[in-house]
C-alpha cells in the first residue's frame, strides 16, 4: 500500500523537492499540499503521515491537528522554541514522530560517527564544527551544525551553552580544553557542507559531509515517512530508520 502523505510547506524548496520525488515513486501518494495560511485539518482523514517543512511558527498548530487525527508526523523545520519542543515531546505520546534538522542519510551517519568519535577520543582532541551554506541562508549556525554540537557536548558530559564558542576574533586567548568551536561560512550556491574536526597532538580526525543536491534531504524525509507509518507512538530518530540505534 502506498504511503499517503500531506506536504506542509508545499511551496518551499524542500516541499517542492519532496513532492517532485514522491510523484515519481509508486510507493507514495500525495493526498494534500498545504502552505502558510491554508487549513490542514480537512485533509487529514486521507493521510497516514504528515511531512512538515514549513516554519517553526506553524509547529503548535500542526501538532494539534496531527494528534487529533492520530497521524504519523515527520518534521524537518528547525529553530523551535523550548515550548515547541515540549509540545512535540508531549505529542510523541500520542503519535509516532520524527523531528530532525537534517534527513540526509549521509548526515545522519555523520551524527552517529561523531558520537562514536567524541566518546572514544580522550580530552586533548579539540572539537570544532564548520558549516558552509549558500548566500541566501538566513540562520546561523545551521540546524545540522547545532545538532553536531549537541552530540559532542552530550558525549563529553558538558552543558552546550557553557562550552560553545562562536568563531574567534581579536585576541581571544588560548583555546580552552572544554570549548567546542562552531563556524558558519556563507557564499554562492552551496547546498550544505559540514565538517567535524577533532584536533589532537600530532594528528587530527576530520568527519566531512558535502551535499550537492537537495534531493538527498528529500529522499531521507520520504524514507522516514514510509518507515514511520504504523509504528507505536513515540519520538524516533533517523538512526532508528537507518537501523543504527
Amino acid at each position: 500500500m502506498a504511503t499517503q502523505f500531506i506536504m506542509v510547506g508545499a511551496k518551499g524548496r524542500m516541499g517542492q523537492a519532496i513532492l517532485a520525488l514522491a510523484q515519481k515513486d509508486k510507493d507514495f501518494q500525495v493526498v494534500g499540499k498545504v502552505d502558510k495560511g491554508e487549513d490542514l485539518g480537512g485533509l487529514l482523514g486521507q493521510a497516514n503521515v504528515v511531512i512538515d517543512f514549513s516554519h517553526r511558527s506553524a509547529t503548535e498548530s500542526v501538532l494539534e491537528k496531527v494528534c487529533a487525527a492520530k497521524v504519523a508526523y515527520v518534521c524537518g523545520t528547525t529553530g523551535q522554541t523550548e515550548a515547541d519542543l515540549k509540545l512535540m515531546q508531549a505529542a510523541s505520546k500520542k503519535v509516532p514522530l520524527i523531528h530532525s534538522p537534517n534527513f540526509s542519510v549521509g548526515v545522519n551517519l555523520l551524527f552517529y560517527l561523531t558520537e562514536q568519535a567524541a566518546k572514544a577520543l580522550p580530552e586533548g582532541y579539540d572539537p570544532e564544527v564548520i558549516e558552509i551554506h549558500h548566500r541566501l541562508k538566513k540562520d546561523a549556525p545551521s540546524g545540522t551544525a547545532k545538532r553536531l554540537l549537541e552530540i559532542i557536548a552530550q558525549a563529553r558530559g558538558a552543558k552546550l551553552d557553557q562550552v560553545t564558542r562562536h568563531g574567534r576574533s581579536g585576541e581571544p586567548g588560548e583555546r580552552s580544553a572544554s570549548e567546542i568551536g562552531v563556524h558558519a561560512v556563507r557564499g554562492g550556491d552551496v547546498v550544505g557542507d559540514h565538517t567535524v574536526l577533532l584536533a589532537g597532538e600530532g594528528e587530527r580526525i576530520e568527519l566531512v559531509h558535502r551535499a550537492s543536491s537537495r534531493d538527498v534531504f528529500a529522499l531521507g524525509a520520504l524514507r522516514a515517512a514510509k518507515w514511520l507509518v504504523g509504528k507505536p507512538a513515540r519520538a524516533y530518530q533517523m538512526v532508528d530508520v537507518l537501523g543504527l540505534s
